[in-house]
């Protein structure tokens, strides 16, 4: 059969020996194109061939042939490329790519991996017991990466994530202790160098990273205020880098109620070291502090469990925290004390008065005398349980 072609306005059809049709156009760039695929109906291949027109018009077209690139490679590129990523945000991408992306879906070209590709991929992590949570993030950093392959390179014609509601966690809720269970908390720490550690990161709103990373710089000497200035983050194959706050509002300066002041000052006075880079919070040794070393130091399993919170995880004292700090606190005074950032937010909730965090500071500190009051107890003399008053601390740069 000879080769049979339909001259058209823009491109052409070629009619194959195997009578199947071929679709042919020149591309922005001057270059005659062949689709890989060939059509058994002629409409079929005419209707490709507008598609194809259309896209040009609207400056929507991808060259076929860089969509082939595979997506664990642009992946790794994509990661690569973003070096103002935070150390730890580049680990957890890094980590959703390995276990979750790449695993199943890197080895596709990005021009193969359409919305039913996705939704079957989203629906095989959560069949094979993965969180709606973890799955969301996992979604959103392929939906991210997609983006950029269809908007900026051009390598695809639109981002095939485009699944309803993938994007959403659906967190369980975190429990918020009263003010006699975080107190009860820091009574019960076998070592008194810890009892500053849950009273700080409650009553203050601090992240893990953040108040494990304080230093005596960081802490002013009547107990009065910390200063959040940087944070630990613990990176496979690095350890422990203390690096810049979460986010631009991360760093902030935070009240600390008077009724803990005490507290304060009898930890810097006991148990920190004179230096002022001396890390305020320890392990028994002196080293800087890992969360996974922590709670079976001081059986926090069994601490929980003695104030009627067993599935307490750290990081819920911060929740705890902004919670009893929210009933006549502004969201604006509210985010900032928490060090709180978000693109919509930022502008709004940039910045808190000090009188505004003193006001929430007192309120806090009020709910904690009221309880003292009712049970009686003088914070800072009980030496039982500690392993030493003091600690001998090695600096962290």
């Amino acid at each position: 059969m000879v080769d049979k072609k339909a001259r058209r306005r823009f491109g052409s059809l070629r009619q194959l020996p195997s009578g199947r049709w071929q679709v042919r156009y020149r591309g922005p760039d001057g270059q005659l194109r062949s689709i890989p695929r060939t059509f058994e109906k002629k409409r079929d291949a005419e209707r490709t061939l507008s598609m194809i027109e259309s896209q040009l018009a609207q400056d929507d077209w991808a060259d076929p042939k860089r969509g082939t690139v595979k997506l664990a490679d642009y992946a790794e590129q994509w990661v690569t490329e973003r070096p103002g990523l935070r150390p730890s945000t580049t680990q957890l991408y890094r980590r959703l790519l390995k276990n979750y992306v790449v695993l199943h879906l890197g080895e596709m070209p990005l021009n193969k991996i359409t919305t039913a590709v996705v939704r079957e991929w989203r629906a095989t992590l959560i069949s094979a017991g993965l969180s709606q949570t973890m799955a969301a993030k996992a979604y959103r950093l392929l939906r991210a990466i997609l983006m950029t392959a269809a908007v900026e390179d051009r390598l695809i014609t639109r981002n095939p994530c485009q699944l309803r509601g993938a994007d959403k966690e659906h967190s369980e809720e975190r429990p918020v202790l009263s003010v006699a269970q975080v107190l009860a908390l820091a009574e019960l720490m076998p070592y008194r160098k810890y009892r500053a550690l849950i009273l700080i990161t409650a009553f203050c709103s601090l992240r893990w990273g953040e108040v494990t990373a304080l230093r005596r710089c960081d802490v002013a000497l009547d107990g009065s205020w910390v200063r959040i200035s940087s944070q630990f983050i613990d990176l496979v194959g690095r350890g422990l880098v203390r690096t810049p706050p979460k986010s631009r509002a991360g760093a902030r300066t935070v009240t600390v109620p008077a009724a803990i002041r005490p507290d304060v000052i009898a930890h810097l006075r006991d148990s920190v070291a004179p230096a002022s880079d001396a890390l305020i919070f320890t392990m028994l040794r002196g080293g800087p502090m890992r969360r996974g070393n922590f709670n079976p130091l001081v059986k926090w399993a069994k601490v929980v469990a003695g104030i009627g919170a067993p599935n307490l995880r750290f990081h819920d004292l911060r929740h705890t925290g902004n919670t009893l700090a929210a009933p006549g606190a502004s969201l604006r005074d509210l985010m900032t004390r928490m060090g709180h950032d978000s693109p919509r937010a930022a502008m709004i909730y940039q910045h808190a008065t000090t009188v505004e965090d003193r006001a929430i500071a007192d309120r806090l500190s009020g709910l904690v005398d009221a309880h003292r009051g009712e049970s009686g107890d003088n914070p800072g003399t009980d030496d039982e349980g500690d392993e030493g008053s003091s600690s001998v601390l090695v600096p962290v740069s």
